[in-house]
């Protein structure tokens, strides 16, 4: 490993080399099977053939141009989000933080436009919304937090699927413009909330004249079983952000506005150098349309309950299992113990997986993957889990 690079994060020793559907395989030939998708990044997996095009094809004629112009590929691109999505326009920027930043920013414009001179909002315990210093304040954990002191101020800060505590909250403050809130916790132990949360946020947010903005950067492009999480709920937020599997690879980030947010930025407000370029939005392009013609979201949910159901039936009599929750296929398998080493012990059988929260296995398979994946992925970690367990 190179000295070169600073060490903000904790690798495994092992490089991987190409990639194709749900496989990786290393500089010695090893195959992996990647239930962790680069993270809820390559929801079509590795190499997928529309997206490899897409980025040759582009890449061929023009990368960049700035936004000081019109881009075709952007124009086409934020057409068919809002069009999948029922939202009303779109920023486009290079990564998740930066779509938070954007969404942060236009509840601060919304409160300024009301006469609110200190616009706070409410935000989740466990939530994670990035590492930049506005949405690692937003963040819901002080771990990360630490060390980065003076955090941004603006934020107020409630239980996860705690309606009442978001009541007593906007009853007692009048500075509250939005609620930040991600469908389903997924860095903070893929916790899912009940199924009427966001509806009572969304009635919330219109009683009170407020933002209602769903960070769906991890729950997006079909994760969950629908394109869009808030999707299961029958309901339109006002602000929602995109990332991770947007691109399948190839970053970009988008804030999504609608109804009383859709028309708060004006020319100055906000900018991107590299935001919405060809390539990027010509890749994501592809995934959409990838989505549209298949029935790969659909298949999301019936993949998530047989990987879910086969889990609870090898798993049944482990009294160390304390939860095992999923929708469509983001996955949390709750152990009554940390359990980090698994990742590792994964590894050594060829198994990309993760654990957030120390006893929460995060499994993120992509989106294609198949029967055959499916019980090599159930079969591996019930043993794995039943090893560790009994030691």
């Amino acid at each position: 490993m190179s000295s070169h690079i600073m060490p903000t994060y904790a690798r495994l020793s092992v490089t991987f080399e190409h990639g194709e559907g749900a496989w990786l395989w290393d500089e010695k030939e090893q195959r992996y099977l990647d239930a962790l998708s680069g993270i809820a990044v390559c929801n079509l997996g590795h190499a997928h053939p529309a997206v490899h095009e897409a980025i040759c094809q582009q890449s061929a004629k023009l990368l960049h141009t700035s936004n000081l112009y019109q881009v075709a590929s952007q124009e086409k691109l934020a057409d068919k989000l809002t069009e999948m999505s029922g939202m009303t326009n779109v920023f486009f920027s290079n990564s998740g933080a930066e779509a938070n930043e954007a969404a942060i920013k236009l509840a601060r414009k919304f409160g300024h436009t009301k006469g609110i001179a200190t616009p706070a909002i409410i935000v989740m315990e466990k939530s994670f919304h990035g590492r930049t210093l506005a949405t690692l304040s937003a963040t819901g954990n002080a771990k990360i937090q630490q060390g980065f002191e003076p955090l941004v101020e603006g934020f107020v800060r409630v239980p996860y699927n705690d309606i009442e505590a978001i009541k007593t909250v906007l009853s007692e403050n009048t500075s509250i413009v939005a609620i930040l809130v991600e469908p389903i916790q997924g860095e903070g132990g893929v916790n899912i909330p009940a199924s009427n949360y966001l509806n009572q946020i969304r009635a919330l947010c219109d009683e009170y004249d407020i933002l209602m903005t769903l960070d769906e950067i991890q729950t997006g492009i079909g994760r969950t079983g629908k394109f869009l999480a808030f999707q299961h709920n029958g309901i339109v937020p006002d602000v929602c952000t995109l990332a991770k599997a947007l691109g399948n690879g190839v970053p970009i980030g988008a804030c999504l506005a609608h109804g009383k947010a859709a028309n708060l930025f004006t020319a100055g407000n906000h900018g991107s150098t590299f935001g919405g370029n060809p390539l990027a939005c010509s890749a994501a392009l592809a995934v959409l349309n990838t989505l549209s013609d298949s029935d790969l979201i659909a298949q999301a949910t019936e993949k998530g309950d047989a990987i879910c159901s086969a889990f609870q039936e090898k798993l049944q009599t482990n009294p160390h299992i304390v939860n095992i929750r999923h929708l469509g296929l983001m996955i949390g398998i709750e152990l009554d113990t940390p359990c980090t080493k698994l990742v590792a012990l994964a590894l050594q059988k060829g198994l990309l997986i993760n654990v957030t929260q120390d006893k929460v296995i995060r499994l993120l398979p992509p989106l294609i993957i198949d029967a055959s994946q499916i019980s090599q992925l159930v079969e591996t970690v019930s043993t794995l889990i039943q090893e560790y367990t009994n030691q």
